[in-house]
């Protein structure tokens, strides 16, 4: 199960950031998470919500630069080793991580991990096959 998400490109410069959340709050749109990423020139905004194909209509509409990209979120122990196990699974399918989000207990125990691939079916077939539960949007969001 793959999860959408919007990259939004802003300028690094004061209010940039208000402009997409004001136009999504504005819309009704709600945002389920959220990461800013910088550097000295530009920002991206990434964002996860259950309804990204009308969030992703709105920002273009008001001119901002909008990339989706597919992630995959993993269910895996909040213990010593957890993250190791997905990535012993991963780094045997060739499979390169571009980025990830980890994110803290949710339920029993469970960390959840939200990973960006180069092959996003190609590291599904290798979680599937080391037994490493994946989550829908809707059990990754609640």
């Amino acid at each position: 199960m793959k999860i959408h998400q919007l990259s939004v490109f802003l300028e690094n410069k004061p209010g940039a950031l208000a402009v997409p959340v004001k136009l999504l709050a504005e819309a009704g749109l709600n945002l389920d998470t959220l990461a800013l990423a910088d550097s000295s020139e530009y920002g991206i905004l990434r964002l996860i919500m259950r309804e990204w194909e009308q969030a992703k209509t709105v920002l273009q509409a008001a001119g901002c630069t909008v990339n989706v990209v597919e992630l995959v979120a993993v269910d895996v122990p909040d213990a010593p080793g957890g993250l190791a196990s997905v990535l012993d699974a991963i780094s045997t399918s060739g499979v390169n991580i571009e980025y990830m989000y980890g994110f803290p207990s949710h339920a029993d125990g469970q960390a959840a991990l939200v990973l960006r691939f180069d092959a996003p079916d190609r590291a599904l077939e290798a979680l599937a096959a080391a037994g490493i539960g994946v989550l829908s949007l809707e059990e990754f969001v609640g």
